[in-house]
């Protein structure tokens, strides 16, 4: 959904804090939905904010031009990236197959010059279509934490909750 859960927000801007103490970072954020991550990270030493939506809807219906730097409209599997030091793939992965997915990430590491992160459930959270949008339909609703490390790789820290798992990769 455009809001996901709570869990394990905290822990991805703590990182990126950690990241932006030494200087500046850009931030390419896939899904952004409501926005989340932009106003999470808005206290953050952010140079630029880059969301890519798949549903045009929800950059209106959620102000997101307000909360980003720039918005592409677009699916993130087909678009190319634009450089960014960190890429958040927040709540998305979930929404594809689980090579989509893969590739998704791999793309997310090219295009990262410090590091990735990945928000997805960790628990059997099935999901249909929401506010009218076809792309909110969980596609593979059966991740697990084991799941998670086994397919992605290069995760070197993560945590988990009772329903989300998240994880970094340093491409750095």
């Amino acid at each position: 959904m455009p809001m996901s859960s709570a869990e394990g927000k905290s822990w991805i801007r703590d990182r990126v804090a950690e990241l932006a103490a030494d200087r500046p970072v850009s931030v390419l954020d896939i899904g952004p939905g409501v926005g989340t991550y932009a106003k999470l990270l808005r206290e953050l030493p952010i140079e630029r904010i880059t969301g890519i939506e798949i549903y045009e809807p929800y950059v209106h219906t959620y102000r997101l031009r307000d909360h980003y730097d720039e918005i592409v409209l677009g699916d993130a599997r087909k678009l190319e990236f634009p450089d960014a030091d960190v890429v958040i793939l927040g709540d998305v992965a979930e929404h594809m197959s689980e090579p989509e997915a893969l590739a998704l990430w791999d793309k997310s590491r090219k295009a990262a010059a410090r590091a990735v992160y990945l928000s997805i459930p960790v628990v059997h959270y099935p999901q249909g279509a929401l506010e009218g949008n076809p792309h909110e339909v969980h596609v593979v609703d059966d991740w697990d934490h084991e799941r998670v490390l086994a397919t992605f790789p290069g995760i070197g820290n993560s945590w988990t909750g009772s329903e989300v798992g998240v994880y970094e990769c340093r491409t750095s």
